[in-house]
Formats: structure tokens, C-alpha cells, sequence
């Protein structure tokens, strides 16, 4: 079986706005519905699994009615943190999954996850036990030595960017919160699945991504998004 948890517990400080922004609407549909529409079309997803931000379960649920997202199983609370809210919805998944189940963890404010991008998250994790977004560095990266200057440069092509989605063999990936947590390794700051199995010295194997694979944190990214869609839109374009 594979699952996807969809990490939806954020309130979007930085978007600015009055609701959280996994609810915007954006063309008459909320930005989440975007996210879990991609997951419901996808013919290797079982079931969906929510982390929501407390007082919106009703809300998302009745859109999952409206919008026909039927693979949507489990809406769960999230954490104080990302991490928490992670840990949550793998440990809600304890009496559900078997331990080679695949759990694909995304963020709910990237609605744009491409059907090549999943499937290669899932084959990778099908392979090695787990499986990264990846996407190339394009710009040139350097070294910050005393705030205003540098004498050290990274080549790009020794770098990954790594996002979501992110897909990982259901017994690593418990097994992985459990020790982090009791531990206090990896769940820290700005730490993620990702980072937090580096930290626990496994390997994590890089998976296809896209450019398109937008996360809405600002108004601008917000607009990206609208973008997008309207490239999709107008069909005569090549």
C-alpha cells in the first residue's frame, strides 16, 4: 500500500493573509485541493492521509466531499512544529501500514506535484528504501565569511536541492521518529524527514523533480502559482 501524508498543520504567517494558505482559494479552489487533487489522480496512491491545522478538520473534509477526493482516509491534528506534525502523521499510521508500505510525505502548499515526479519517488523507494525529490542547482553558490564578503565558493554540481514529495519505506521511517524524538537528533529548527534520517546516518537516494514543484510561502510565490495554472489553460501554447 502506498500512503501519502499531506502536512497541512501551518497557519502562513508570511502569506499574509486571514486564513491559513493551504485554504485560499485560488479560480474557486482551495490551494490543498490543488495539492490532494494530484495525489487522487495518481493511480499508485492507495490512501491519503491529512496532518491538519486544528478548527479546519470539518472545513477539509467537506471539500474532500466536494471536490471528490475519495482516497482522502484520515485528517489528523499537527504538531507545534513541522517535525511534530510529520511525526503525528506517521505514528497515526502505526496499526496501518505494514512495515514495506511506502509513505510519501509532501507539503500541502506545493500544488503542483508533477505525475513523473511521484511515480519516481515511489520506484526510488520501491529500490533503496527511500526516495528524494531532487533538482540541480542552477545558480552559483558561495561561502558567507564575515557577512558582507566571500573567498569560498561550492560547485554547483556536488548540490542537490531536496523538497517534496519524499517517500520513504513505512518501518524506516516510524522507526526514524521514534529514535529522533527520544534521542533529540534531527527535529530541530528548520529539519524535515529528509534531514533528519541524514542526521540519523542513513543514505536517502535522489528522485526526479520539477521546477514547477512551486511552495506558496509568499504572495509572490502565490502568483507563480496563479501562472501556472493559466499556462495549463491555454492550451495553444507550446
Amino acid at each position: 500500500m502506498n500512503v501519502a501524508i499531506i502536512i497541512a498543520g501551518g497557519s502562513g504567517h508570511r502569506m499574509g493573509q486571514d486564513i491559513p494558505k493551504q485554504f485560499i482559494n485560488v479560480y474557486d479552489k482551495p490551494v490543498i485541493i490543488y495539492t490532494l487533487g494530484g495525489f487522487q489522480r495518481h493511480p499508485q496512491i492507495d490512501a491519503i492521509e491529512v496532518v491538519c491545522i486544528d478548527g479546519w478538520h470539518d472545513v477539509l473534509w467537506a471539500y474532500a466531499k466536494q471536490f471528490n477526493i475519495t482516497k482522502l482516509k484520515w485528517v489528523i491534528s499537527g504538531g507545534v512544529t513541522g517535525q511534530e506534525s510529520i511525526r503525528n502523521g506517521v505514528f497515526n499510521l502505526e496499526n496501518k501500514c505494514l512495515p514495506d508500505d511506502i509513505v510519501i510525505i509532501h507539503d500541502g502548499i506545493r500544488p503542483l506535484v508533477d505525475d513523473t515526479v511521484l511515480s519516481d519517488v515511489i520506484v526510488k523507494c520501491q529500490q533503496y528504501g527511500n526516495g528524494v525529490t531532487s533538482m540541480p542547482y542552477n545558480e552559483q553558490i558561495f561561502v558567507v565569511d564575515d557577512e558582507i564578503s566571500t573567498v569560498q565558493y561550492i560547485p554547483r554540481e556536488t548540490l542537490r536541492r531536496v523538497s517534496t514529495p519524499q517517500a520513504y519505506r513505512f518501518d524506516l521511517i516510524d522507526k526514524g521518529y521514534h529514535r529522533a524524538f527520544e534521542e533529540k537528533i534531527g527535529i530541530y529548527g528548520s529539519s524535515y524527514a529528509n534531514t533528519m534520517m541524514i542526521e540519523l546516518g542513513e543514505r536517502l537516494y535522489f528522485a526526479a523533480g520539477s521546477d514547477k514543484n512551486v511552495k506558496l510561502t509568499t504572495k509572490d510565490d502565490l502568483e507563480l502559482f496563479k501562472a501556472y495554472l493559466k499556462q495549463e489553460q491555454d492550451k495553444w501554447l507550446k
